[in-house]
């Protein structure tokens, strides 16, 4: 699906693909090839269009400084997204990004410049997370799961139909409705960071491969950068929300809260009511944090730390019980050049649990979650006791 736009003496194509489609992968070669423009805008990011390029680009993860950089939930949603559009393209041959890399290539061949102009994936999921609410995290997490275990699988023609015009603008109204503040960083704001960037690029003439989704949005926001409507602005779009004052304040809330509770119960219930609200916080943390670690089929060791560090982690925000036992995890049980091989074909049930990548992100997502829903039980249970 190409759009030709001449704005301001300038000749702009904007071709829409679907991600895994073999038409798009000819339509990208056959319109730049024909076209000669001055320059091809390419809706990748620098790493994304390193990884297309470079295929032992997973092999070169260290999961442990993945989580140390606090990444783990980003490489998790990475490798799950990957996964879904990979399976969704076995049909038809087609890997995700095989359209990119023809635009690349093609372009390389004819000596034309190559323009990476969308913004950091990582920027763009750490922007997605930040700002959704702790319902909007749930729906995301929910949604990632699904697509991690789903086996539905895709015809061609479906997945030409990905651009059509009526079968988009319904799958951007269902995002919109279930998760408006995702569709408005995943879509609205990369709509208007790719056309600033295709807009920024050099020459006369600009050929744009990006995703039928984009089109439009895309398109808009090119008449109004034309029009001088919009003043062009990159780097609102690349500051990662921190955290409010209310949410920091949250954060030490409920711990406060906890301690608050425990030394009320000493002095109004005696040393035998303190030491059974110490005893609560402790078993149901540690409890509820090693059984999801064993869920996760962590290590022995992996689990007892999980139990251990689960009452004291609930208490301190600036650590969690995820990263202390994914940490350990992969030092008892440590990756091997197999498992990075094989990390992206394995984001399947079998695989959380046979990939040593995988199963350290597996442990990290489930001993966090168990450590979060024991704090809310074992502060209900601890108030319970206080009010008996």
């Amino acid at each position: 699906m190409n759009k030709v736009l001449n704005l301001n003496g300038r000749t702009i194509t904007l071709i829409g693909t679907a991600h895994i489609s073999a038409e798009s992968i000819k339509e990208v070669e056959n319109t730049i090839t024909e076209i000669k423009p001055d320059c091809v805008a390419i809706e990748l990011d620098d790493k994304r269009a390193e990884a297309i390029t470079n295929k032992d680009k997973y092999r070169q993860v260290d999961i442990v400084q993945v989580l140390k950089r606090n990444e783990g939930f980003l490489l998790m949603a990475n490798l799950i997204l990957a996964s879904f559009q990979r399976r969704m393209g076995q049909n038809v041959g087609v890997k995700p990004g095989d359209e990119m890399l023809a635009g690349m290539e093609t372009a390389k061949s004819m000596g034309i410049p190559v323009v990476m102009a969308d913004r950091a994936i990582q920027t763009t999921l750490k922007r997605a997370w930040a700002k959704n609410s702790f319902w909007g995290k749930c729906k995301l997490l929910s949604m990632l799961i699904a697509s991690a275990f789903s086996n539905e699988e895709f015809s061609e023609e479906e997945i030409e139909d990905i651009k059509n015009k009526n079968e988009m603008d319904s799958m951007m109204a269902e995002l919109s409705d279930y998760l408006p503040v995702v569709k408005t960083v995943l879509i609205d704001e990369r709509n208007e960071y790719l056309a600033t960037k295709i807009w920024q690029a050099e020459g006369n003439s600009v050929v744009a491969v990006l995703g039928a989704g984009h089109l439009e949005g895309v398109e808009e926001y090119l008449k109004k950068l034309a029009a001088n409507e919009v003043t062009p602005n990159l780097t609102e779009y690349d500051v990662i929300p921190k955290k409010s004052a209310a949410g920091k304040i949250f954060g030490w809330l409920i711990p406060a809260a906890i301690v608050a509770l425990i030394v009320a119960g000493f002095i109004y219930g005696g040393a035998q009511l303190g030491s059974q609200m110490i005893l609560s916080w402790v078993l149901w943390n540690g409890c509820c944090a090693a059984l999801l670690t064993l869920l996760a089929a962590g290590h022995p060791l992996t689990i007892l730390v999980a139990f251990i560090s689960a009452p004291i982690t609930s208490l301190c925000p600036f650590i969690g019980c995820g990263f202390v036992t994914a940490i350990v995890q992969a030092m008892v049980c440590k990756p091997k050049v197999k498992d990075m091989e094989t990390l992206q074909d394995d984001v399947t049930l079998k695989g959380f649990y046979t990939n040593r990548i995988l199963r350290v992100l597996l442990v990290f997502i489930l001993s966090s979650l168990g450590s979060s829903v024991a704090t809310f039980v074992s502060g209900a249970d601890i108030i319970g006791k206080l009010v008996k």
